[in-house]
């Protein structure tokens, strides 16, 4: 368990509904479009505090793990206010305590700006996904807008100490851990993306 992250994450939970509330409105659209495609037994990484929990679609079968406990913590009520079912775990993305080939879906929000390992992450969840399985990805990227994407590098030295890095390739990590890309749609500028992917069955 990578305990200087979760006591990055434990820190950040306190207020981490507040800096979400303005994306439910602006973003929760998009987020529930994507999340439409759940199909089969699901795996939710990086949970937080349960924000995301409303836009999945009714009576599915959903793991979600976190690496923070205070989160999950918070997580708990909204796990519970959800129509289907919603089983937390305290999980490193980086360590996965699941066989190998048991989720149809894995879902991400805005996690792998997060993850250190990111591609060690990536390559847990093609590990525990069913060959045919899916990835829906709903994350924030590093532009390929030249000077935008610059600064961006520039401020992810600072940023990461209390949140997530901002110039991360997500869709390059995806590829390298072995997902083939299904679709990768800008939702907004080239920094926010809905992403879809595939491990191809054998």
């Amino acid at each position: 368990m990578d305990t200087e992250t979760r006591r990055k994450w434990d820190a950040a939970s306190r207020n981490f509904d507040l800096f979400t509330f303005a994306d439910n409105h602006r973003l929760g659209p998009h987020k529930r479009h994507l999340f439409q495609k759940i199909r089969g037994a699901t795996l939710m990484v990086a949970a937080g505090t349960g924000n995301d929990f409303k836009f999945f679609p009714p009576n599915q079968r959903i793991v979600a793990i976190d690496i923070s406990p205070r989160m999950l913590e918070r997580a708990a009520k909204k796990a519970n206010a959800y129509p289907g079912t919603i089983e937390l775990r305290e999980m490193d993305v980086c360590a996965l305590e699941f066989p190998e080939s048991t989720f149809d879906t894995v879902v991400t929000v805005c996690t792998f700006c997060s993850v250190p390992k990111p591609v060690v992450g990536l390559r847990e969840l093609y590990r525990v996904m069913k060959p045919g399985g899916q990835i829906l990805m709903f994350e924030h990227v590093r532009s390929r807008i030249g000077p935008f994407g610059i600064i961006l590098d520039l401020m992810t030295p600072l940023s990461r100490h209390f949140g997530p890095d901002l110039n991360r390739d997500t869709v390059g990590n995806m590829q390298k851990a072995g997902f083939r890309l299904r679709r990768e749609e800008n939702v907004y500028l080239d920094v926010v993306k809905s992403i879809e992917a595939i491990k191809e069955s054998a």
